[in-house]
């Protein structure tokens, strides 16, 4: 009998310092993704179970079932050590910053069900190994820098029902068996889209859905003969083959207003979670103000920074429809370069939308805003940024079907990242464009001094809307100085900041023959023309 309960206390005193399997590799991996020492502080490697360690959720048996880290800002890479956790259905490391390759032995976590790995930096090729995943519903890779081709194996996913492979460096043809899974994304690779088809599919899921068949026998019904019936039935076919991935629907709890908002992947947050984020939205917490309302700066308990807009007069015909658009449009459009929305709350009396927080606030704050001691912007980094935000506009021009036009391209808009990389933000004002209906007069909307002349006139919007913008924010770049500046008076006539560079370019031009004349007059040089 003694022995027996010698044996006993043994075992339990082994459950204390010995690390299982499970307790290894999530230790192990928490020291492979750079976790810093205030992060997963609970994880500690000398319990036998991670049952209690935060962000992670096990059964009733003690196997580990979901891993969430998402957004915790890690900078490391996966450990192989990952495909220890074979009973694991969820595993989602979504927002960071990780890097290298993905392992192959995420192959096997055969129960997994949601691989979500998206907006990080993970750069190889996808593994053949997830095909062995039999179980996967979701797959999320976007916004990293995969590169090669898709795998053949991800044919054998008998239960996938979303995929996600948008904003890599992908290659090749996209096998003709995925156009059939009910949600995908292919867009911003140089993919083929198959069937003797030789276009990119950029958009071949970015668009609205597929119009109803009503609409093609009505045509036939009046009268469409010959080549027109061959057309409209080969676009068809095209439509039910590579038609885009249906929008999940958001629909607002009871005692909230009854809002559908038509786009996947969203998080709901309640009003109360965003008013204690923000201090009760405190004006020390403003982050800036536009047209439609503040942005505000919001810490959760976890310590996740975002940035939270709140609309006002949200129903006002521009508010509502502001906050309509943002949604629509970043729900078109994924890019590096892009403002990503991560969720939003509605209430009877609140549109609000929730962003990552930047670090370094916008181009704008960067170049005129600066506090004391803060270091301004260097010109390397100025021309990153410039070349960042081209990327992204040029993305919302040829990438997005249909087209965006951002409409409101300034200094201000253009955010920047922990690492100074541009994201383009503030959808508030942008506008689908129906390529078959270009040059479409609409209401003249965007900031003073950045409103192209012939939109001004005319009313009518396109790409060369944001490209004057844009050429007005590389002037901002450039000087530091706003594109409208009253203060100018005072010295000259001209308020706006190009004709402020052009009069400078005149004053240049003429202390240049000045100068000429003075070293002709003293030195008896003579002119180089």
């Amino acid at each position: 009998m003694v022995l027996f309960f010698a044996i006993v206390i043994l075992a339990c005193l082994r459950s204390f310092v010995l690390p299982d399997g499970q307790g290894d590799a999530l230790y192990t991996l928490k020291n492979s993704l750079n976790a810093s020492n205030g992060q997963l502080a609970d994880w500690n490697q000398n319990q036998v179970s991670p049952c209690t360690w935060s962000k992670i959720t096990c059964d009733d048996k003690g196997n580990v079932i979901m891993v969430s880290l998402s957004s915790l800002g890690f900078s490391g890479t996966l450990t192989p050590r990952i495909g220890v956790l074979k009973n694991v259905n969820t595993l989602s490391l979504q927002g960071n910053r990780i890097t290298g390759e993905i392992p192959k032995e995420i192959g096997n976590l055969t129960s997994l069900t949601m691989l979500d790995l998206e907006n990080n930096r993970l750069s190889g090729e996808i593994p053949a190994s997830l095909g062995n995943l039999k179980k996967l519903q979701s797959l999320f890779l976007s916004r990293n820098n995969i590169t090669g081709t898709i795998p053949q194996s991800l044919l054998g996913l008998p239960n996938l029902m979303n995929l996600q492979l948008g904003s890599n460096g992908l290659t090749g043809q996209i096998p003709e068996q995925l156009f059939q899974v009910p949600k995908y994304n292919f867009t911003g690779n140089h993919l083929n889209c198959g069937l003797n088809l030789t276009h990119h599919c950029e958009s071949a899921n970015g668009g609205s859905p597929s119009k109803p068949k009503t609409g093609l026998i009505v045509g036939i019904a009046v009268g469409f003969l010959g080549l027109l019936i061959l057309g409209g039935s080969v676009l068809l076919f095209c439509r039910r083959r590579h038609k885009g991935y249906s929008r999940e629907v958001f629909v607002d709890v009871v005692g909230e207003v009854d809002r559908r908002i038509p786009f996947g992947q969203l998080r709901r947050f309640s009003w109360r979670e965003l008013q204690l984020a923000t201090d009760n939205f405190s004006e020390k917490n403003v982050l800036g103000q536009g047209g439609f309302g503040k942005v505000y700066k919001g810490v959760f308990n976890d310590g996740i920074k975002v940035a939270v807009k709140r609309l006002t007069d949200y129903e006002s015909p521009g508010g509502d429809a502001a906050f309509q658009r943002e949604v629509e449009m970043i729900s078109v459009a994924v890019h590096r370069n892009l403002l990503r929305l991560i969720g939003f709350c509605t209430t009877p009396t609140e549109r609000l939308l929730v962003y990552p927080y930047m670090q370094n606030l916008s181009v704008a704050y960067r170049l005129r805003e600066l506090k004391p001691g803060e270091p301004v912007l260097n010109w390397p980094t100025r021309k990153r940024v410039a070349v960042g935000t081209a990327r992204g506009l040029e993305y919302l021009h040829e990438h997005c079907n249909p087209k965006i036009i951002h409409r409101d391209v300034k200094a201000a808009n253009v955010l920047l990242d922990e690492d100074f990389e541009a994201v383009v933000g503030d959808f508030g004002l942008a506008k689908l464009v129906d390529v078959k209906k270009t040059n479409v007069t609409t209401q003249v909307r965007g900031t003073m001094g950045h409103i192209a002349p012939e939109y001004l006139s005319t009313g009518k919007s396109s790409e060369k809307t944001d490209v004057f913008g844009y050429g007005i924010m590389l002037l901002e770049i450039v000087t530091g100085q706003r594109a409208i500046d009253f203060s100018r008076l005072e010295d000259e006539d001209d308020v706006l900041l190009l004709d402020h560079v052009s009069v400078l370019n005149s004053m240049i031009f003429i202390y240049f023959q000045m100068g000429i004349k003075l070293l002709h007059q003293t030195f008896h040089i003579s002119y180089l023309y």
